[in-house]
């Protein structure tokens, strides 16, 4: 019997050992990881449309910015030692790191055995999708904030672009946000400015709250509003498939609209709010500026972002993400799970953002003054 016993335990299948030695459960741990980084990356769309750097041995990047200069014609027999007005102006600005950016969870052994559905990857991808959140709503508000900002270079006799503020429709109502018309008018004039401005054309986006997108998908077909590289089931999807004066467009639940992250239930002028939506009247804007904890640059408290923001449109050298640690899993082990009889599922992120070229971005807003800049 005793033979017996060595035997079953010496081929006994361990799914959670790498190349059946160590750690029972190692490779569990690793699964968890793949689940929260597919939480995050599913749900953030901002990495990708703005400028992104990695920071080491340091707390903050600086960037530069560079004027305009001019060419003059030469006068024969004159050295030439440069420009006489000294151009062209050279400005910084610098994207500090925010304080540890954290999301966790602990789980009980005990839950995990009765529990009937894999309880660590539905907490992993809700702690990635946390993450993603804030990560969105800090890069949106810093685009915002440079829409209302002028050119960081002042030197006088020179003029530089800042940003752009474009009024949709031509009422006070925050309903003129949903027009469809007012919006692609709103467009077409936010592409001549970034035209006028001098800002590229590559790598322009839109994004708009999910109602607005949506409003613009039935728009499409008679106005030349879509992509035509898009057809059939991708225009449903929701994913960038309209295109207006070479703009393309995403939707999204974080962005500053009208007061609140992506939606406006509730008292919204001219908006019929959906039924049976409970008590659910839309995340308000929370206060982000360099006096709230744990941030150490401005996206602005809820009154300086306002309630008459409703989109954003910009292009990618419209602001900056400094990242210190990208998104990372922690998981206890060893002595502390056999404490506390769990695992405590922490997912960490440290960066910071801000607005680099105010010229390059656009604000679209409702209502007959803008909002101010902060």
């Amino acid at each position: 019997m005793a033979q017996q016993n060595s035997t079953l335990t010496t081929n006994l299948t361990r799914p959670g050992q790498s190349n059946s030695t160590g750690d029972s459960r190692a490779l569990f741990l690793k699964l968890f990881s793949g689940e929260m980084f597919k939480g995050f990356q599913n749900n953030t769309i901002a990495r990708d449309l703005i400028m992104k750097r990695t920071l080491k041995n340091g707390k903050s990047l600086q960037f530069i910015y560079t004027g305009r200069t001019k060419s003059e014609f030469h006068t024969p027999g004159n050295s030439i030692l440069g420009n006489s007005d000294g151009a062209p102006p050279v400005a910084e600005k610098t994207i500090t790191v925010d304080d540890l950016l954290i999301s966790s969870a602990f789980v009980y052994n005990l839950d995990e055995v009765l529990s009937h559905y894999d309880l660590r990857s539905e907490i992993s991808r809700k702690i990635g999708y946390a993450l993603a959140e804030k990560y969105d709503r800090l890069a949106f508000r810093a685009v915002a904030r440079g829409a209302r900002q002028a050119s960081p270079i002042t030197k006088s006799g020179f003029v530089e672009p800042g940003g752009t503020q474009i009024r949709v429709g031509a009422t006070t109502n925050d309903s003129d946000a949903y027009s469809s018309t007012a919006l692609v008018s709103a467009f077409y004039d936010a592409a001549a400015a970034l035209d006028e401005k001098g800002v590229s054309g590559d790598g322009r986006v839109a994004v708009l709250n999910p109602r607005q997108y949506y409003e613009l998908i039935q728009a499409v077909g008679s106005n030349g509003l879509l992509n035509r590289d898009a057809q059939g089931a991708a225009l449903q999807s929701g994913q960038g498939i309209i295109e207006i004066a070479g703009i393309k467009i995403y939707k999204s639940m974080n962005i500053p609209f009208l007061g609140k992250y992506g939606t406006a239930y509730g008292g919204t002028t001219g908006v019929t709010s959906p039924t049976n939506v409970g008590s659910f009247v839309g995340e308000t804007l929370e206060d982000a500026s360099g006096a709230s904890t744990g941030i150490n640059n401005d996206y602005g408290t809820a009154s300086e972002v306002g309630a008459k923001s409703c989109g954003l449109i910009f292009q990618k050298e419209a602001a900056g993400m400094v990242e210190a640690i990208g998104p990372q899993v922690q998981v206890t082990s060893g002595d502390v799970s056999v404490v506390y009889q769990g695992d405590v599922m922490l997912g960490r992120l440290a960066c910071g953002a801000d607005y680099l070229n105010p010229a390059a971005s656009v604000e679209p807003y409702v209502g007959a003054s803008a909002p101010s800049a902060f």
